[in-house]
């Protein structure tokens, strides 16, 4: 098993550029920091029904309330929806890409927490010996001796499908049958409900990936999910 930098086609490089835009950084790091309540937020801003943060401070009474004292908590509520009203007033096409990239970036920085920057790499592609070698890059891998991972990252659990599963589960095989560790999980940024909705559609094998939804996201940083 080894890993490779993905193509740089035209979508990548375009995409990179949105990988790189500091939003996409500052978002990353407050979720990273953030509560379950403050990640719910975030997704619902981020989704652009509307950008008044009044309106927003009103439906979150728990993170703005009169109640909610002021604080590193009620501070990083405040950043947090300055930060998703940023990415919702990007447009409907631009504001995707950037869910996508923040959610990535989330991931990255959480692994980086748990085991250190360096092992941590993006847009890569694992090998086998024998095996017709995929196009798709896997969003974020951990590539360290024994200890293998590699995760696809999800705005929501509509992005879920069966090709994806079956994605991470042939790479989790291809691995077992070279005798390396390899574990493989899907993180969407939504909730859990709702991915168990969506899963119960799809007939892809999945029970080596591991589901990591909205709820569960410190999973990442406590340990292989």
């Amino acid at each position: 098993m080894r890993f490779q930098d993905a193509a740089r086609d035209g979508r990548a490089v375009v995409y990179a550029g949105i990988q790189a835009d500091p939003l996409v950084k500052r978002a990353a790091a407050l979720l990273a920091e953030a509560t379950p309540t403050q990640r719910v937020l975030a997704r619902a801003a981020m989704n652009g029904e509307t950008t008044d943060p009044d309106g927003w401070m009103a439906m979150f009474p728990t993170l703005f309330g009169p109640s909610v004292p002021a604080g590193p908590d009620r501070t990083r509520s405040e950043a947090i929806l300055a930060a998703s009203v940023a990415v919702a007033d990007r447009g409907e096409q631009v504001r995707s890409q950037f869910r996508g990239a923040i959610v990535e970036e989330l991931t990255a920085m959480l692994l980086a927490g748990r085991i250190g920057g360096d092992a941590v790499r993006r847009e890569r592609r694992i090998l086998f010996d024998g095996v017709r070698s995929e196009i798709h890059p896997y969003d974020v891998t951990v590539e360290r001796d024994g200890g293998a991972e590699a995760y696809d990252c999800k705005w929501g659990a509509r992005g879920i499908n069966d090709d994806v599963l079956h994605q991470l589960d042939d790479a989790r095989g291809h691995a077992a049958a070279e005798d390396e560790p390899l574990r493989v999980a899907l993180v969407v940024f939504d909730a859990e409900r709702s991915c168990g909705v969506r899963l119960e559609r799809l007939n892809a094998p999945r029970g080596g990936t591991a589901i990591v939804p909205l709820e569960s996201l410190d999973r990442i940083a406590e340990g292989p999910p």
